[in-house]
């Protein structure tokens, strides 16, 4: 007598597939329209029905939680990729900068601020993994003397940030197929011998911060 294979393998698997397939079409959504796109849209991209959509997150609140936990965990992926398989230090943080802009971190501005629990621990915790990661690939650079020393962490999230910022109801999110041509040209600015002086001083994490 023959036995069938145990399905609850294969179904937990195909949770997990239908998990991420809704997040990374919320975030496409997201990106495109702004955080009050409907949810129905969200599922149809996904290619699941309306009812698995809610089973995995409770609520808009819980899935852009999630999408915001994902895009974390990417730029980190990005930034440890690029430190392993680089050995220029300008390059791995050449990689890094034109791989986490791809990631869209400028459109979870809005959701950040609108819909997200910023001291919820989970967050925290992928927020610490991001900053580490990041300060080690421009530490990296700095070290090797490739990158102007009037230039911080924060420097280059503002202009990742800027360049990768949605504007949902416009019509100018053609202007995206010139992120990276910009981003080079701040690339090409911050590597050293530095050829004028910047104002201010140069930006960390902390002066990003809401200020109370």
């Amino acid at each position: 007598m023959t036995t069938s294979t145990p399905r609850a393998p294969r179904l937990r698997a195909d949770a997990s597939r239908n998990r991420a397939r809704i997040i990374d079409a919320a975030r496409e959504a997201f990106v495109e329209h702004g955080a009050d796109v409907p949810l129905d849209e969200i599922a149809r991209r996904a290619g699941v029905g309306n009812a698995t959509l809610y089973r995995n997150f409770a609520d808009r609140r819980e899935l852009i939680h999630h999408v915001t936990l994902s895009v974390l965990d990417l730029v980190v992926e990005h930034a440890e990729r690029a430190m392993a398989e680089e050995p220029d230090a300008f390059a791995a943080l050449t990689r890094f900068t034109h791989a986490a802009a791809d990631e869209r971190m400028g459109a979870l501005c809005p959701l950040l601020s609108d819909h997200v629990d910023m001291h919820d621990p989970e967050l925290h915790e992928a927020k610490a993994r991001l900053q580490e990661t990041t300060t080690e690939v421009i530490t990296r650079a700095h070290l090797s003397g490739q990158l102007r020393e009037d230039v911080g962490v924060g420097d280059f999230v503002v202009a990742i940030t800027q360049l990768t910022r949605p504007l949902p109801g416009t019509h100018c999110l053609e202007l995206d197929q010139f992120v990276h041509r910009h981003l080079q040209l701040f690339l090409d600015g911050v590597q050293a011998p530095a050829r004028s002086t910047l104002p201010g001083h140069p930006v960390s994490l902390d002066d990003l911060k809401p200020r109370a």
